[in-house]
């Protein structure tokens, strides 16, 4: 096509496209889509017994973000008992939206995650073996986008074999063998908490990043180190090893900026000090800072 085709035929395209946009609506792209947002787990409590205990478990949620509480055959919670009272802030949602549920609806519409203390040490006890632990677990769920739910037994018996037996994967936190079985309301807390990647998005602690004090400024800290050693009368073999053994200190710690000049200052203040010692000395004839022998 020649040159003034080309361009007849781009006038035209383009009047074709001015007619067509005057009341078509704009189309979206698959691609502009925004991310489907990752479930968080539902949690459930079966059969629990003591309302205190939902009202910990409620409170534990709200810390990592969890909302959907559903109980299996839960004690009755009034709004001013001991569920309520343990709730905390967890009082206003979390708690007053808990729904009921039976145990086969869980096992119906989610994929289940069974919590244990005691456990099966090998292939033999198949509805406690394999078992993840917390951190296991979190790593593993990272990979499931489905609807899940962490379900936590009774407060004296946990989950029996015949529950375990009907749920996809079973967790148990780690503890000392002489005394493994947790507080129902306190292994829920460990639990979430191990879990809070996956349910939380930002937390209350600062970024914990540490940038590095540059380079310029630590090396004229270890010059300012090397002076006051100096200034302190130690042999030459001394004073190596100990600039030596700060230089590694130093790049063992990762002072921030603000660190290393708080010491810049303080060893120049040092420094300065010394300094002035020793010339009061001179001048007054005194015996020099003692060297070592």
């Amino acid at each position: 096509m020649s040159g003034e085709g080309a361009e007849e035929g781009a006038e035209e395209a383009g009047d074709e496209a001015e007619a067509g946009s005057g009341s078509a609506e704009p189309t979206t792209t698959a691609n502009e889509n925004p991310p489907r947002e990752r479930q968080k787990p539902a949690v459930v409590v079966v059969e629990p017994e003591t309302p205190g205990n939902v009202g910990t478990i409620a409170r534990a949620m709200k810390n990592f973000g969890l909302t959907d509480l559903k109980l299996v055959n839960p004690p009755e919670l009034e709004e001013d008992g001991e569920a309520y009272g343990f709730a905390g802030h967890a009082r206003e949602d979390v708690l007053p939206n808990a729904e009921e549920v039976t145990f086969d609806e869980v096992v119906a519409n989610y994929h289940t995650v069974g919590t244990t203390a005691i456990t099966g040490e090998d292939d033999r006890s198949h509805e406690r073996f394999p078992f993840k632990t917390p951190v296991e677990l979190r790593e593993s769920l990272k990979t499931v986008d489905a609807p899940t739910a962490i379900v936590f037994g009774r407060e004296g018996r946990g989950l029996n074999n015949e529950e375990l037996s009907r749920l996809d994967e079973v967790c148990s936190i780690p503890a000392d063998d002489d005394y493994p079985v947790l507080n129902l309301g306190q292994a829920a807390t460990v639990l979430l908490y191990e879990l809070r990647d996956l349910t939380v998005d930002e937390t209350q602690l600062p970024d914990t990043e540490v940038t590095r004090a540059p380079e310029p400024d630590v090396e004229r800290f270890h010059e300012f180190f090397d002076e006051f050693l100096a200034a302190t009368g130690q042999r030459d073999h001394v004073r190596e090893k100990n600039a030596l053994l700060m230089r590694r200190l130093l790049g063992r710690a990762h002072p921030t900026e603000r660190e290393v000049h708080s010491l810049l200052g303080t060893f120049r203040k040092a420094n300065t000090k010394l300094e002035h010692a020793d010339h009061l000395a001179a001048k007054y004839d005194e015996p020099p800072y003692p060297k070592e022998q």
